[in-house]
């Protein structure tokens, strides 16, 4: 029988998940017993450990200029990252990983596909031509030099989710081998208005785009199309152009991607709306049955033609790994992860085609950097050994931290926790620690604890909706066992209060996540980051000094796994 979702994090599903970390905007206030533990006063004196905002401000600098060409894996753009950070490890008198090196290979397949200029979808008496970019986007991760798909039928499948423990299957009496399915973003729980439904607001794996993409080709279909609609997928149309055109990296896999659909894409609502309209169908009403109980997939009596020639590269990217060995239990490990990649050279916005990732995720190596250094200055030196590991590919999937997941360099059964940056907050100091994932782990305590040090309070991820805790290298770790922590201000400015941090969280998301816009300006206050930096030091310090291991809460779909690893400890 098919296992649920949270059983079945095995190499090839972890792999291929999200391009692109999470946006940070908020949202109304879903409260933790101690919301009203944060003070109105100034945020307690920091204590002098070597984290400062100038220094996170210069990491930033460096690594978000156009120099540094946006950080694509491949280019001469991450030649110059993996240096600049391998260089500031030394720097600290950092030690390189088991093998002698600062630099694990993550072999990687890149696939340059240059999708044709229309999608034809032919039937009803008329055609009705689809404009790449504009109407769609396409790619394949088939390694071939031209894929295409000719007159193949056009099927809705509701969300193209198969869920037995919801009593869900969207594919139920379908047979889509040789098809090409159109699904919806998002899982029905989330997207639709029954909150008695899958995870109800949160989203579940199976709202993913990677899970959609995987079961399409589990049935034999030779495409798959997702509508994209702005508010359940949690980005704007703008993003899906940006992060699925040109170059793309995949995991290198025996079959060269034979067992995939050949043509995987995105429509926008209103080209689906049209399709449906040439199929004599109203896209509201199957929108409507999509999100009901019951739900029957229909064949749209229409098909696509399309194709896409490609150019394949396979060579190995690099992630960064440096290590503060323990003093006592130098066996045991304690991990900071940050992704160092970004999107590299783009479509020109306004002029300017380099995309910097300033906060995404120059923020994050600016962090692991700082308590890098942190950890080397303390007088007291951690009893557990410390792996600093900034890792490729996030954008493209988590790419490099699911590869260290299976390729770990240190056992996953002694890597006591992973500690998470991406994307930290440019806003000023925070009243809040939002965690993502609240209530899976312990590691929660040990953020509260940190967190009220600082006179600051917990929050449960407001937008759980938007599925935030599957797009970071965090659930790498977390779908192997390892308790694993994401955490930072972003729902209430200690000075401006939380309307002041849901317009400029708005703003980033529309007008510089995934684009050019996002980069580097000396006006931040990034007394928030260095506030949130020194709180992760501080859980890592505490971890460090331990014995026990933190542990995932009951109900965790990670539990049994982490159990098993420690062989039932």
């Amino acid at each position: 029988m098919r296992l649920p979702y949270s059983l079945l994090f095995g190499n090839a599903l972890l792999l291929s998940l999200l391009a692109g970390c999470q946006s940070k905007s908020s949202s109304t206030a879903t409260t933790t017993d101690d919301t009203d533990a944060a003070t109105d006063s100034i945020a307690i004196a920091a204590p002098p450990d070597g984290i400062t905002a100038a220094s996170i401000a210069e990491h930033i600098k460096i690594l978000s200029s156009n120099e540094f060409q946006g950080r694509k894996p491949f280019t001469p753009g991450e030649a110059k990252t993996t240096a600049y950070l391998a260089d500031e490890f030394k720097k600290l008198g950092l030690k390189p990983g088991p093998n002698g090196s600062y630099f694990q290979d993550v072999p990687l397949v890149e696939i340059t596909g240059m999708p044709a200029p229309t999608m034809t979808i032919a039937g009803q008496g008329k055609n009705l031509t689809l404009n790449y970019k504009t109407d769609y986007v396409a790619f394949t991760e088939q390694e071939k030099p031209v894929v295409a798909v000719q007159n193949s039928p056009l099927v809705f499948a509701g969300y193209g989710v198969v869920a037995p423990e919801y009593g869900w299957d969207d594919y139920a009496g379908l047979d889509v081998r040789g098809k090409t399915v159109v699904v919806l973003v998002n899982d029905p729980g989330n997207a639709g208005a029954d909150s008695t439904l899958f995870k109800g607001k949160a989203m579940t794996y199976y709202g993913r785009w990677t899970y959609k993409y995987e079961e399409a080709a589990r049935h034999g279909a030779a495409g798959l199309l997702i509508v994209h609609d702005t508010k359940p997928a949690a980005y704007p149309w703008s993003v899906v152009q940006s992060s699925w055109s040109g170059a793309k990296l995949y995991p290198q896999t025996p079959d060269k991607g034979a067992s995939k659909c050949a043509l995987e894409g995105w429509v926008t609502l209103d080209a689906a709306k049209r399709l449906f309209a040439a199929a004599g169908q109203n896209y509201d009403e199957a929108y409507a049955a999509a999100n009901k109980k019951g739900f029957k997939p229909r064949p749209l009596n229409l098909t696509v033609s399309t194709s896409i020639r490609n150019k394949i590269r396979r060579t190995a990217s690099k992630n960064v790994v440096a290590v503060l060995p323990g003093t006592t239990r130098a066996d045991e490990y304690i991990v900071y992860t940050a992704h160092w990649d970004h999107l590299g050279i783009g479509p020109a916005v306004n002029g300017d085609s380099i995309y910097n990732g300033a906060v995404d995720n120059a923020s994050g190596c600016a962090a692991l950097l700082d308590i890098a250094k942190a950890f080397t200055q303390a007088k007291t030196k951690p009893g557990r050994t410390i792996v600093f590991l900034a890792v490729t590919g996030e954008e493209q999937g988590l790419l490099g931290s699911a590869y260290y997941a299976a390729h770990p360099l240190y056992p996953l059964a002694k890597t006591v926790a992973d500690l998470n940056m991406d994307a930290l907050s440019v806003n000023g100091p925070m009243k809040d620690l939002t965690v993502i994932g609240y209530g899976q782990s312990e590691l929660d305590d040990y953020a509260r604890a940190a967190a009220k040090e600082q006179g600051r309070y917990i929050l449960p991820d407001q937008t759980p909706e938007k599925g935030s805790f599957f797009r970071s290298d965090h659930f790498s770790f977390a779908h192997v066992g390892v308790p694993a922590l994401d955490a930072n201000g972003r729902f209430e400015s200690r000075a401006n209060g939380r309307a002041f941090t849901k317009e400029r969280s708005e703003d980033y998301e529309a007008h510089r996540y995934h684009q050019p816009a996002d980069e580097y300006d000396p006006k931040w206050d990034l007394g928030g980051v260095e506030q949130d930096v020194r709180l992760l030091f501080r859980v890592g310090q505490r971890l460090a000094g331990e014995t026990t291991f933190p542990k995932w809460k009951t109900g965790s779909e990670f539990k049994a796994i982490r159990e098993k690893s420690l062989g039932g400890v």
